[in-house]
């Protein structure tokens, strides 16, 4: 059972429409009881990262989440803000994050992007996969995914990049750590390449 958390923060429905297309059982949980029969969870999250680390906290559910993951290790992926949640700490705000993937959330320099590109990251872009992961089995060679974005993860161990993207420079978007996963663009909008994405995970 998949369990999306629903903390104020992300587009729950939109996750919920793919699984109930794929015919893959899921719950969105909104409290700590919700996760009794969690097998796997989502960790959606836009906005910024400050916001998003306090409406988890306020949820009631972090505690319980840190046990699901590294005592039960259950398998996880963070998406987009979600994503960024699993780092140390933000140069988007002061929260520390949950620290789940060794690593800190940076801006991109706007110095370095090219011509008329500007802040935030937005719109489709391809990904340039580093290593091979059961969430990008059976996608296209170079798939690609929809961002919308400001910050990017900077990994301390580079043996949990995925797989990267570019915008200006080369940043990482996909990350895995044993069972925590994260991609900082959005499946959900991403068409079949997001629909493969999200049906590798519930396969896990």
């Amino acid at each position: 059972m998949i369990a999306i958390i629903d903390y104020g923060v992300g587009n729950i429905k939109a996750f919920s429409n793919i699984y109930k297309n794929l015919n893959i059982a899921f719950t969105v949980a909104k409290s700590v009881d919700d996760l009794k029969d969690a097998t796997k969870i989502i960790l959606p999250g836009v906005g910024s990262f400050d916001h998003a680390m306090q409406r988890l906290h306020d949820s009631g559910m972090r505690e319980r989440l840190d046990k699901l993951v590294f005592k039960k290790k259950l398998p996880v992926i963070g998406i987009c803000v979600g994503m960024q949640m699993l780092a140390n700490k933000s140069d988007e705000g002061s929260l520390p994050g949950l620290g789940w993937i060794d690593g800190v959330v940076k801006k991109f320099d706007q110095s370095k992007l090219e011509g008329k590109m500007s802040l935030p990251h937005m719109g489709w872009n391809t990904l340039n996969i580093r290593k091979e992961s059961p969430l990008l089995i059976n996608l296209e060679k170079e798939p690609r995914f929809y961002f919308l974005h400001s910050y990017y993860f900077e990994c301390t161990n580079s043996c949990d990049i995925v797989a990267t993207a570019s915008c200006g420079d080369e940043f990482t978007c996909v990350v895995n750590s044993g069972n925590i996963y994260g991609i900082q663009c959005h499946p959900e909008k991403s068409h079949h390449n997001g629909v493969g994405l999200l049906k590798n995970f519930g396969e896990l």
